[in-house]
């Protein structure tokens, strides 16, 4: 089906490859800082762009709930939804009452850890979008910008040139429990397109998680 949600590329299920690859942690000397892990709770604007293809995300993180949800707008296109749970299952939708969509995504592994960059190599600092950051990498999988100053992130790009500059983040904001319920037709078969479990990440071609067989 090709269709927008087919285009929805979420962080946080790129990131969960680089989770799937075996890695050694780094041996940081007692001078390296070490990145701050996730609040529990926040909410981030993201400016993303891959190879010239730009997206606005609103990013909704609720660790203590075991939800993460992505709303995603393509340059000129549809608004999509990308609402992912800790059991594995993700919802990608659209809300257009004359052409509603839904593929319902099984994976392995649940969110990403408010921690997933422990063991992650620190590469010093740099400049990026005006801001002075510690850098780190996790099996070069993703490079991590976070601003010295106030621990917040910046900026992070993937191996494959996708990246997000990051505009807001707001630690502790909560969307409202009435908002994560994905539409009725997701859980309809007519009109959602279902993957079944996803075996294993290391079958992702180059260029992010979320372009997996579709």
């Amino acid at each position: 089906m090709a269709s927008a949600t087919t285009k929805a590329i979420s962080f946080s299920v790129l990131i969960l490859l680089s989770l799937c690859f075996p890695s050694t942690p780094s041996k940081p000397t007692d001078t390296d800082p070490i990145p701050t892990p996730w609040p529990y709770q926040f909410h981030s604007i993201l400016f993303m762009n891959r190879s010239g293809t730009l997206q606005k995300t609103d990013l909704w993180y609720d660790w203590p709930n075991g939800r993460n949800f992505n709303i995603i707008q393509n340059q000129l296109g549809k608004l999509t939804y990308d609402l992912e749970w800790n059991n594995g299952t993700s919802y990608i939708y659209t809300l257009d009452d004359s052409d509603p969509e839904c593929q319902v995504l099984h994976f392995e592994v649940g969110l990403l850890r408010p921690n997933w960059l422990d063991g992650a190599e620190y590469l010093g600092q740099r400049y990026m979008d005006g801001f002075l950051c510690n850098v780190w990498t996790k099996v070069e999988f993703v490079w991590y910008y976070e601003d010295v100053a106030t621990k917040r992130p910046v900026f992070w790009v993937f191996y494959s040139g996708y990246s997000a500059h990051v505009m807001t983040f707001e630690v502790g904001r909560v969307l409202e429990d009435a908002k994560w319920q994905a539409p009725v037709y997701c859980f309809n078969e007519d009109k959602s397109s279902l993957i079944e479990s996803i075996a294993s990440a290391r079958t992702a071609p180059i260029g992010g998680f979320r372009e997996l067989r579709m």
